[in-house]
This record gives structure tokens, sequence and C-alpha cells, in this order.
């Protein structure tokens, strides 16, 4: 009965000491972060588009988690618009943006969610 006793508190002992090893030095004896604040900045996700030009051409691309609408346009160097669609239900929208036959100058590319306006600029030579 004595030796179920010391393997009881030999037990204890040890899983005490694992877990007092898996933290660490300047941690001990203050009141650890919660498991769920470590988790959540894991999952952190960007909700910008992402834009990437090649020569003359801008592929757009954003994750739209809300699946709600999402807004395009391109707008030419005197703010005149000169594309515009609509997307709605999507969870990722994907554009190409192809400028090779249009015309010198700037142009503005303009993304609309539910989370914000971004812009993106190219310039056409």
């Amino acid at each position: 009965m004595k030796s179920v006793k010391n393997l009881t508190v030999a037990a204890a002992l040890l899983v005490s000491a694992i877990g007092l090893a898996n933290t660490d030095a300047a941690d001990f004896g203050k009141k650890g972060a919660a498991k769920y604040e470590v988790e959540k900045n894991l999952v952190k996700v960007n909700l910008d588009p992402v834009f990437v030009k090649k020569g003359q051409k801008v592929m757009m691309n954003l994750l739209n988690v809300s699946q709600g609408k999402v807004l395009l346009k391109v707008y030419d160097a005197q703010k005149r618009l000169v594309f515009d669609e609509a997307i709605d239900g999507e969870v990722v929208v994907e554009k190409a943006f192809n400028f090779e036959k249009a015309y010198e100058g700037k142009y503005t590319i303009v993304v609309v969610d539910k989370f914000g306006t971004y812009k993106e600029t190219m310039e056409v030579r």
C-alpha cells in the first residue's frame, strides 16, 4: 500500500516537472497567456488584395471571406472609368488586367470590398 502512494506521488512530480520544462524561464511563476491568444495569432489572415505586375499586365487576387460584393474599377489619368465589374458570392476573386494595347498614361485599379478600398497604379509607356 505504501508503494502505491509513493508511485502516485512520483507520477505527480514527474507530470509537474514536464509541465514546467515546457515553459520559458521568464514566464516561470507568472500567469501565462491564454492558449487561444496564441492560436489567434497563428490564424491571422491578411485580407488585402495582392497585385502582381508582369510587363504590361497586372494580376489581382483577393480572398473574399465574407463572400460579399467586390467592385473592380479601372480609371485613366483623367479619372475616366475605363473598366467596371462587380463580383458577388465568390470566395476567391482573381482578375488579370492587360494594358498591352492601352494608351500611354497612368491607370488606377480600384478594388472595393466589405473591408475597404484598395488601389494599385499602372503606368503604360
